[in-house]
């Protein structure tokens, strides 16, 4: 295993030349003839030509060689990328044909490849990618996205192996999602350096979608006559391969490949990469199919993608909303009084305010005399700008002393405070395991022969003085703290003209303060009582051993969780009278963790849309989404563990709490659904509750007023 604190990229610029669209030939399993336009006669061809159209073919008439009007199509039909035009399937020596036209200037290309023999029903296709479409929109995350779609795209092809591979930020790729015969050794989340899909490539993958290569050992059909080597074959599906590629593939092991982009608002997102262990074609109407089917998977990418984008910035619009007042004394006041909260704000592991009288710091920092050279490098920048970096290192000589408490920084210039605000984040040490060393990724031999790497064994790498990314989203919340903090300092200026007003606002803060008082003993004395309460339960299901009373208990504990929540809630938050029910339920999720055994932590995950919600109906959808977790985890997966997904969606006035496993699913077993308990919330809650096939699984679904119908 390696260890580095920065990954040295291999030097490409060579495969990133190689002319891959004009390679001269063509992969033998299909023909290609090259016409002039004006004449419609053909000039050129490649492939088994003399055996399909007899020695003569060339100069002759292409309207008559593949069966049908090519100035009709031409003019009739609307031309895909490309200028790519299909044309009607042929029949050539009692084999049929597809045939494709292309308009790449100056000539016409037509390229003939073997028909399936059972061409798929369009209205077979349609029924079942639109059953597949659902099954897209119902994965909750990303990574359940892909892995539903690995399993399609394998059913669609056949191939032994189906990854989806996805594009990172330095170009390399990485697996996450994957379907395969058992036989085979997984890649599942192995990186692959950039070098293995050179620049060229990629840009080949956006224009083209699809392209197979049914027999890696095949030998290439050259261009003939003599003199059109050099003509764009772009577009053409039967292109040759780079001799590169083939070769990689040999290393791997593979003998027939195929690949369908994932192209998301125009950007090459990803890949769903296939290989077989032996020759195998893809036919031209599974790869149409296996083209829309990625549109379609593209589009569910983008859309999960910006529905947790837009989470986020309404968390953190909520958090800015609960900071703001905070503001109003002075920022040295509101980060003494509320600094935890600053610095979950943007998801930071210690948080430093620097000012003119000193250093303030709160959580995982570094030492003071770091944090105050920190400080002189920042002003030495005499730049104003917020400034947000995962790899401080980069940035600030010297700074590796500190790496392991600040590898990452989002540091707030304040001028009208005359300080800073920094967030820091701990350094990250990234585990990546490559399907190869990435670092003998491309060769030169002694004649300057371009070679693809060999090996493909699982190399595992350590990255240092890297911290957690700062997303868009919290860059922006941070310059938005930093508008308020503005407003806020000019605010106080202004009260300085209302002098007559500072003993009301003076009697106002000592009321506060009193109250906060009071809140801060009660709060102490409930968690107290409810703590007694609940070790006395755990106490009594540990003695009762494994069986109905053990669970009884420990479901009884959950519930005494969900109040004692909400309890912490009225306390800590300004508003009393509502809450947000996304955070309510992370906290009560947390909890039910440690009580339900931290086997299933890894396995728990969620998905919560920020909502305001009065408090009253926040403790019964707490009971609610407690008793449907306890429910999943001792019915979906008998004596053993499985993922259980938790989410929390806004329509309009109304939410839904939904939570779904991938088990046994339905089951006269889970009689806690239709528990008095269950009936009596719900009646209160004037909300349904349903049960749906999750496909495999389970998926429980409440719906309820957000504010109670008799308010």
């Amino acid at each position: 295993m390696a260890t580095r604190s920065e990954r040295a990229a291999p030097d490409v610029t060579e495969c990133d030349r190689e002319p891959i669209h004009i390679p001269g030939a063509i992969q033998p399993h299909g023909l290609v003839l090259i016409a002039d336009p004006a004449t419609r006669r053909v000039v050129a061809g490649a492939g088994r030509l003399e055996q399909v159209f007899g020695d003569d073919w060339l100069g002759g008439s292409l309207d008559t060689m593949i069966a049908q009007d090519v100035s009709a199509l031409l003019s009739t039909l609307v031309a895909g990328p490309g200028g790519t035009i299909r044309g009607a399937t042929i029949m050539l020596q009692d084999r049929r044909f597809d045939v494709t036209i292309h308009q790449a200037a100056p000539w016409l290309i037509v390229e003939l490849e073997p028909a399936s023999a059972e061409p798929l029903l369009a209205g077979e296709m349609l029924s079942w990618m639109d059953s597949i479409a659902a099954g897209f929109e119902r994965a909750a995350t990303i990574p359940s996205l892909c892995a539903r779609a690995a399993i399609a795209f394998r059913t669609l092809t056949g191939f032994d192996r189906v990854m989806i591979y996805r594009f990172l930020d330095d170009d390399a790729g990485r697996v996450v999602g994957e379907d395969r015969d058992p036989a085979l050794h997984s890649f599942m989340n192995h990186h692959f350096p950039a070098s293995d899909i050179p620049r060229q490539a990629r840009a080949l993958y956006v224009r083209n979608r699809t392209r197979v290569i049914p027999d890696a050992g095949y030998e290439p059909a050259p261009l003939r006559p003599a003199g059109f080597e050099t003509v764009d074959l772009s577009d053409v599906a039967l292109r040759s391969v780079s001799p590169i590629h083939v070769q990689y593939l040999h290393n791997m092991g593979v003998a027939a490949s195929a690949s369908i982009s994932i192209v998301k608002d125009g950007i090459l997102w990803g890949m769903i990469a296939c290989h077989h262990r032996t020759p195998r074609i893809m036919p031209l109407d599974v790869r149409l199919a296996g083209a829309a089917l990625a549109g379609g998977l593209a589009r569910q990418i983008r859309t999960k993608e910006e529905a947790e984008s837009y989470r986020e910035r309404l968390a953190l619009r909520m958090a800015e909303d609960s900071l703001v007042p905070a503001l109003k004394p002075s920022l040295r006041r509101a980060v003494a009084d509320r600094h935890e909260e600053i610095r979950r704000m943007i998801d930071g592991d210690g948080l430093a305010l620097i000012h003119s009288d000193g250093i303030e710091m709160y959580g995982h920092c570094p030492e003071r005399a770091d944090v105050a050279a920190l400080g002189r490098w920042l002003v030495g920048r005499n730049n104003t700008d917020i400034l947000a970096t995962r790899h401080l290192t980069e940035l600030m000589p010297g700074s590796e002393r500190f790496a392991d408490r600040a590898s990452g920084i989002l540091a707030l210039p304040v001028p009208e405070e005359g300080a800073t605000l920094i967030w820091f984040r701990v350094e990250q040490v990234e585990e990546i395991e490559w399907a190869g060393n990435p670092h003998k990724g491309v060769a030169l031999d002694s004649n300057a022969q371009l070679t693809p790497r060999t090996s493909f064994e699982s190399w595992r790498e350590s990255v240092h003085c890297r911290s957690r990314r700062w997303t868009l989203e919290q860059v922006e919340a941070a310059h938005r703290l930093r508008r308020a903090m503005r407003e806020a300092s000019d605010a106080r200026e202004r009260l300085r003209l209302y002098r007559d007003l500072e003993r009301a606002i003076v009697e106002k803060d000592a009321a506060l303060v009193q109250k906060d008082v009071l809140m801060k003993e009660v709060d102490h004395r409930v968690q107290n009582s409810l703590q007694l309460v609940q070790a006395f339960l755990t106490l009594q299901a540990r003695d009762a051993g494994p069986g109905s009373v053990a669970d009884q208990l420990i479901e009884a504990g959950s519930r005494l969780s969900a109040v004692a929540l909400v309890h912490r809630r009225l306390y800590r938050d300004d508003q009393i009278e509502t809450i947000d029910l996304a955070r309510y339920l992370e906290d009560l999720v947390e909890d039910l963790k440690g009580s339900l055994g931290m086997q299933w932590a890894p396995h728990m995950s969620i998905n919560l849309d920020p909502i305001l919600i009065p408090t009253d109906r926040a403790v019964n959808l707490g009971l609610i989404a407690a008793e449907l977790v306890i429910n999943a985890t001792k019915y979906a997966y008998p004596g053993g563990t499985g993922p259980i997904e938790i989410a929390l969606e806004q329509h309009r006035n109304r939410l839904r709490l939904i939570v779904a496993d991938h088990g046994v699913g339905v089951s006269g077993d889970r009689r806690g659904f239709g528990s008095r308990m269950m009936n009596a919330v719900m009646a209160r809650l004037g909300g349904e509750l349903e049960q749906v096939d999750n496909a495999p699984g389970l998926r429980t679904i409440v719906t309820a007023p957000i504010e109670d119908a008799t308010s």
